[in-house]
């Protein structure tokens, strides 16, 4: 059984650090993060906000990274293999060697509709603006934020691709990026395995 996990949404929410957590602990699971995908710097085109638009799909090469999840989808072994994973029972699960799951990490995973179809299962993580923009301060950029990125480019890109994404009928998990770490953790797992359970 194969089985697709998006874990979604806003910058700064906990995308990366729960992915990590679920690729540790789920059976024969390998990992596709969209950052991975960004175009060079040199073809990032500057806005009418007067930033670089890094936070647009056009700021991705989704194509490359759509033929990436359907590289999995063909012949998840030797994708695990090439990537360095090595394909065993990950769990105590009687079924798990026949398990195979992708976690695609990553901020616009919803708003681009060749890969919003190839998800089991689409996870979004939320935090209000003040924390989004207090964690975005803390953390250190390949390329660092110019002054005024995160209110004149940042957090009005993720309410537009959030509303495009709400309003296009996409079936998604809230999570509450202010819970802990284990709280989104342990309720992200279980729901995992109960649908893996309910699907095997």
């Amino acid at each position: 059984m194969k089985y697709i996990i998006g874990i979604g949404g806003v910058t700064n929410g906990g995308k990366t650090t729960l992915t990590n957590r679920l690729i540790k602990a789920l059976p024969n699971c390998c990992v596709v993060h969209q950052d991975d995908f960004f175009k060079p710097q040199d073809q990032i085109e500057v806005g009418e906000d007067g930033f670089k638009q890094w936070d647009v799909l056009d700021s991705l090469d989704m194509e490359a990274m759509v033929s990436t999840v359907r590289a999995w989808m063909e012949n998840p072994v030797k994708f695990a293999r090439s990537h360095g994973v090595n394909v065993t029972p990950g769990s105590k699960e009687p079924a798990s060697k026949d398990t195979h799951i992708l976690v695609i990490e990553g901020f616009l995973l919803y708003n681009y509709k060749p890969l919003i179809d190839l998800f089991d299962i689409r996870y979004y993580l939320a935090v209000p603006y003040d924390e989004c923009k207090r964690r975005r301060s803390t953390r250190n950029y390949t390329v660092p934020d110019p002054p005024g990125l995160f209110d004149g480019h940042v957090w009005p890109m993720y309410l537009k691709h959030r509303k495009e994404m709400e309003d296009s009928g996409v079936d998604v998990v809230y999570l509450d990026g202010l819970k802990s770490r284990d709280e989104l953790y342990n309720q992200v797992f279980e729901d995992i395995q109960n649908k893996l359970l309910n699907r095997s």
